[in-house]
């Protein structure tokens, strides 16, 4: 495959390093041709930013102002969660707030009545999803926490599409081999670009009861696979000990090796993360 190029961004957090991080993966041609699109957060809680939990508004802020200068509707998704609800945690966390500073939609996914179902050919784990039509007409960001995961190691830009499942009790997947899922999903619903928020990462006990780290970094990619196994190197983590993203690789959906890394290099910024 073609080499794949991630930026890796060290700044403070606000909007400058989000604005570098697009600029280095020509941000506007990976989503020519669409007229909307959906940037997909982690609200897997209603708890804020600062702990490393959620995705930071003013990351999706830095989004919007870019996608603004574009002739594209914009929307912000998630879909409820097991134990929680998207339209409280949109609140909570701030993000309806900014969004409505926009006018921005904020969409909680299971909402929407309108949905197709998409065939997953030679699928591991499942045969089909059902998505709302928007998600599969639609070019998506996934702009996701860095963050370590009790299951799957690392929840990053891949794991972070299958919040894009409309259904409320997503344990049922878990039992299939939450892994398989993912690349599964991946493999229909690629990310046109995928941010890794960095600002205030999460460690250890992950995807909520961890702690949190400041990192201080933005990452982006247009290839989710090279985006999160290099994330992952950053973390300490070893991308080809991540089930989801080795797979991935061997099914051709992007890079795990061969990556071009522009901005910072890992060695400077790579902060080994607690796990359990």
């Amino acid at each position: 495959m073609e080499q794949s190029k991630v930026a890796v961004i060290k700044g403070e957090r606000g909007f400058e390093p989000v604005f570098r991080a697009l600029d280095l993966i020509d941000y506007k041609s990976a989503i020519a041709g669409f007229s909307r699109v959906l940037i997909k957060v982690n609200f897997i809680t209603t708890m804020t930013w600062d702990t490393g939990a959620t995705t930071d508004p003013v990351v999706v802020e830095a989004l919007i102002q870019r996608l603004k200068q574009l002739p594209v509707e914009i929307w912000v998704v998630e879909s409820d969660a097991t134990m929680t609800n998207a339209d409280k945690a949109f609140e909570a966390t701030g993000m309806a707030e900014m969004c409505g500073k926009y006018g921005v939609k904020c969409l909680n996914l299971r909402h929407i009545e309108d949905k197709v179902k998409i065939k997953i050919p030679d699928g591991k784990a499942l045969k089909d999803i059902t998505v709302p039509r928007v998600v599969a007409e639609s070019a998506i960001i996934s702009a996701a926490k860095m963050k370590t995961h009790s299951a799957t190691k690392v929840t990053l830009g891949m794991k972070n599409m299958f919040g894009l499942l409309p259904d409320k009790f997503k344990f049922k997947y878990h039992a299939m081999g939450i892994s398989k899922v993912i690349v599964d999903i991946n493999s229909v619903l690629k990310p046109q670009l995928t941010i890794i928020d960095g600002f205030t990462a999460m460690e250890g006990k992950g995807p909520i009861e961890g702690t949190p780290i400041e990192m201080n970094l933005i990452l982006a990619g247009r290839d989710p696979v090279a985006t999160d196994a290099t994330s992952s190197r950053i973390m300490g983590i070893d991308p080809h000990e991540i089930s989801h993203i080795k797979d991935a690789a061997q099914k051709r959906q992007g890079n795990i090796d061969n990556i071009e890394i522009v901005g910072e290099q890992i060695d400077n910024v790579k902060k080994t993360f607690k796990r359990k």
